[in-house]
């Protein structure tokens, strides 16, 4: 998802579970409930948040006038890290895991009767539950088999280490490496025949040589040109694979001793998530593939993909990396 700045406006109740995914940022308004998640995408600028629900804003509304209250109770007028305009709408600027939390709206205006001699002043609130998130960081896991002479045969091995040269050259330029690369030989039956077969596993990972100097030339979006170059060397080993039935049947006058098992690349994409962040699809189920920022009293340490609830110390922010 790329973006920047977007002038979205969504007040509330305009569409019961609305989801709008625009400029790096995700929405939802829950059905029956006067709060709206909004996930913004770290480092970019939010959605405006409307002080304002779909009936007022067709209507004429007289003096209205907007208190905005922050995650720490703060008053947001003339902070530096967010747009506010006239008219009371919201938007936060830069966004990361610090700013995430509640921000809630107080909207005062003025009911006058038709003869001016009577007026009310009404008050209505209205809450954000804003959260930082991330795109996870993709990994492939693959498995391919070949066929080999019988499973002790001394060029198993050899076969496998040069097989981990071919794919290092394949992808090394996009600063991408494999991961634990391992093999195991089976005895396979197959209609009228037994064969022994090497059933290799490895996994493409993003975080190769060079990766930082990638990240820093991309800037603060660095998952995302990671994911790409990780996705393409998955397509590029996956054209490998899919190559050596034909290089068998139009370049080969004799089938080699040990060769790739027509149609058997599998590949199966593995998520984690950056230190601060994690999954989890049941506070967070309308942005289920989003590494959302760690709620206050939990944290992670590392890339997985949960994070864990802290019980030595209180945690108060969103996004800790420890406990």
């Amino acid at each position: 998802m790329q973006g920047g700045s977007s002038w979205l406006s969504l007040p509330l109740g305009i569409v019961p579970q609305l989801l709008l995914l625009a400029a790096g940022l995700r929405l939802k308004t829950p059905t029956g409930l006067a709060q709206v998640n909004v996930y913004v995408k770290m480092h970019r600028d939010s959605p405006f948040l409307v002080c304002m629900d779909l009936t007022l804003s067709q209507s004429e509304v007289i003096d209205p006038t907007y208190l905005w209250i922050g995650p720490q109770g703060q008053n947001l007028e003339r902070q530096s890290y967010m747009n506010l305009t006239e008219t009371g709408k919201l938007m936060l600027l830069n966004f990361n895991e610090g700013l995430s939390g509640s921000y809630t709206c107080t909207l005062s205006y003025r009911v006058v009767q038709g003869d001016m001699r009577a007026e009310e002043e009404r008050f209505q609130a209205y809450k954000f539950m804003v959260y930082a998130y991330r795109e996870p960081d993709y990994t492939y896991q693959v498995s391919v088999h070949f066929t080999t002479k019988d499973c002790g045969f001394v060029g198993n091995a050899e076969f496998f280490k040069e097989l981990q040269k071919v794919l290092k050259d394949l992808i090394s330029h996009l600063t991408c490496h494999v991961i634990d690369p391992s093999y195991k030989c089976h005895t396979v039956k197959r209609p009228h025949v037994l064969e022994d077969e090497l059933f290799v596993t490895f996994q493409v990972n993003p975080f190769g040589p060079g990766w930082e100097a990638a990240c820093q030339q991309a800037g603060p979006d660095c998952e995302d040109v990671t994911n790409s170059h990780v996705q393409e060397a998955r397509w590029l080993i996956e054209e490998f694979f899919r190559k050596q039935s034909y290089v068998m049947k139009h370049e080969f006058q004799n089938t080699p001793v040990i060769h790739y098992v027509d149609h058997s690349f599998q590949v199966t994409r593995l998520d984690s998530c950056r230190p601060g962040f994690g999954k989890n699809d049941l506070t967070h189920n309308d942005c289920t593939n989003c590494c959302v920022a760690c709620d206050p009293g939990t944290y992670s340490p590392n890339n997985n993909v949960i994070c864990l609830k802290c019980t030595n110390i209180r945690i108060k922010s969103y996004g800790a990396k420890s406990c």
